[in-house]
């Protein structure tokens, strides 16, 4: 028996290998992917590029995985790479302690990656990460809108141009068709979004349920199609 062993009663051998030998990079490092990191970490993913400038923060103790009191002020990344160790001390993380912005994509080799997550927040980075994965012909799973959402249960995972109600894969879906990119890989939710009290940060709600479910909705893909690769 070995810490893969449940998991290998599922994929088999082969697919054990297949996730150790393969590197998959994970943009944003929050309520989302903070819970992609920890469930490719568990699986038995054997390289993993974290990217992501934020330090964890008081107010990412509801929903974020790697947020703890002891942890407030680390980088994210850094804090996710410790977990991923003490998870799988094999593992070979990464960090890049940016942002994924158009002027960064320059500093990341896309066709090095098995596979990219796009769990980042700006419209702007998103649309670039998925343009470069695209150039890449890397394959890429996008999360569209985390916040504001009470209900776990109402993720579906779809082509960018079958989703309805997320107003962020409407943007989405609308600026990638400029740039000629029809179809993409997506968790999204068809929860319409809570009506908040208007606060002057404009800053979306969260919990403790929701972004985790999506983080985990999208490792599971990412899982089952590195093995069916």
């Amino acid at each position: 028996m070995n810490q893969f062993s449940r998991t290998a009663l599922l994929v088999g051998t082969e697919g054990i290998e297949k996730l150790k030998n393969a590197r998959v990079a994970v943009f944003g490092i929050g309520g989302v992917g903070g819970y992609v990191v920890e469930a490719l970490a568990r699986s038995g993913v054997g390289t993993l590029d974290l990217i992501d400038n934020d330090k964890v923060c008081l107010s990412n103790l509801n929903r974020q995985i790697i947020a703890t009191h002891s942890t407030i002020g680390e980088y994210k990344v850094d804090a996710a790479k410790k977990r991923v160790l003490d998870i799988n001390p094999a593992a070979v993380v990464n960090t890049y302690k940016t942002f994924f912005l158009p002027e960064t994509a320059s500093d990341f080799q896309f066709s090095a990656y098995d596979y990219v997550v796009d769990a980042i927040d700006t419209v702007t980075g998103k649309i670039q990460l998925v343009m470069e994965a695209v150039r890449a012909d890397t394959p890429i799973i996008s999360s569209m809108g985390a916040g504001n959402k009470m209900d776990p249960s109402a993720f579906r995972v779809a082509d960018l141009s079958q989703t309805k109600v997320c107003p962020l894969a409407k943007v989405m879906r609308r600026e990638l068709k400029k740039r000629g990119v029809e179809h993409l890989k997506v968790v999204y939710s068809e929860e319409v979004p809570v009506k908040q009290e208007q606060t002057p940060e404009r800053i979306p709600g969260s919990n403790a349920f929701v972004p985790p479910a999506a983080g985990l909705v999208i490792a599971g893909e990412v899982v089952k199609d590195l093995v069916k690769a």
